[in-house]
């Protein structure tokens, strides 16, 4: 199927309206509930979540949200046990690839050991794909493989599970940076994956989604969006690459950056949320298409999310800078979802 036939067919696809969210998900014998917003359950595993957060512009929002993870994670006693970066890490230059004072202003201090105690997991967005004039992405990987920090990129894409023991959620991290249209993957200082490594990551995806598997949770994190209200809208390559192994294969969660906002989406009949967090520092965007249309939430505004992981149930938060809670659901293994 070509690009356009895609594109027909994206627009004919009924995404759930905002009035009609509740009876369309009960068509498919997930009938969710409105509830009380309740305490967090010290059972489960906790993560925050935050994209789009290494602007080198105006720092002062990303302070602003780090900070508010900071007071959240303190006010609610939230341990978490992982911070999942969802890629645009470095904006512009990062001088010295892994000796710029940048990791240590940027990253080490703005998120600091005192509070995110944690590995960080971290996917590439479109920026660290840029050259100024190296590679940020070289960069990215070798700073991890230095041992002395708790970023944790251990490839392009990677797998890998929580809590150590008795895990109760799977992690598909993937690169999400394609070629251009025509193939091509050099753009000035703007590059992408190979077509090579793209197709080397697609027979990889397809191999981890077909392994057995324990947990009762499948997440996938990319930083672009499969589907989005915000300014670059739906992504006709990961659509056509990613989004029907995601239904076969019954993925839980997509976790997504890019747009800069917070989003919620849920598609008919689809087995995946798609939950955007591209709050995280950089100038925001306006949404392209309005919630009401296609939702059930989404804002431009500055923030950072919380994932909260059970062996009965997911619940995610979207939380703005000062970490109030703006949006919040629960999301069961068989796909009922329950709005907070």
């Amino acid at each position: 199927m070509d690009a356009p036939d895609i594109y027909v067919n994206i627009s004919r696809r009924r995404f759930l309206r905002r009035s009609f969210v509740f009876s369309a998900l009960a068509t498919l014998g997930s009938f969710p509930h409105i509830a009380a917003a309740s305490p967090l359950d010290p059972t489960a595993a906790e993560f925050l979540i935050i994209g789009d957060w290494g602007y080198d512009d105006d720092r002062a929002p990303q302070s602003d949200v780090a900070r508010g993870m900071r007071l959240y994670a303190q006010q609610h006693s939230v341990k978490p046990q992982a911070l999942l970066m969802l890629g645009d890490n470095w904006y512009g230059e990062l001088d010295g690839g892994i000796h710029s004072p940048r990791w240590k202003t940027q990253f080490e201090e703005m998120y600091p050991a005192d509070a995110f105690d944690c590995p960080a997991y971290a996917i590439l967005g479109n920026h660290d794909y840029q050259r100024w004039p190296e590679s940020k992405v070289d960069a990215e990987l070798e700073y991890a493989r230095t041992g002395k920090t708790r970023w944790t990129m251990p490839a392009r894409w990677y797998r890998f599970e929580f809590p150590e023991k008795k895990p109760l959620i799977t992690f598909i991290a993937l690169d999400s940076n394609m070629p251009f249209a025509d193939g091509s993957s050099s753009r000035g200082r703007d590059f992408t994956l190979t077509p090579q490594q793209q197709a080397e990551q697609l027979i990889w995806l397809k191999t981890e989604l077909q392994r057995p598997r324990a947990t009762p949770f499948l997440v996938v994190m990319g930083h672009h969006p499969i589907y989005s209200d915000g300014k670059h809208g739906d992504n006709l390559v990961l659509i056509r690459d990613w989004d029907p192994l995601f239904r076969e294969h019954g993925v839980h969660l997509y976790l997504a950056g890019h747009d800069h906002d917070l989003q919620h989406l849920e598609i008919e009949h689809h087995p995946t949320t798609f939950f955007l967090s591209g709050g995280g520092g950089a100038d925001l965007y306006d949404l392209k298409v309005d919630p009401s249309k296609r939702g059930p939430y989404a804002q431009r505004v500055y923030g950072f999310s919380h994932l909260s992981v059970t062996s009965k149930q997911l619940t995610l938060r979207h939380l703005d800078s000062n970490g109030r809670i703006l949006h919040a659901f629960t999301k069961t293994s068989t796909g009922v979802i329950t709005t907070l």
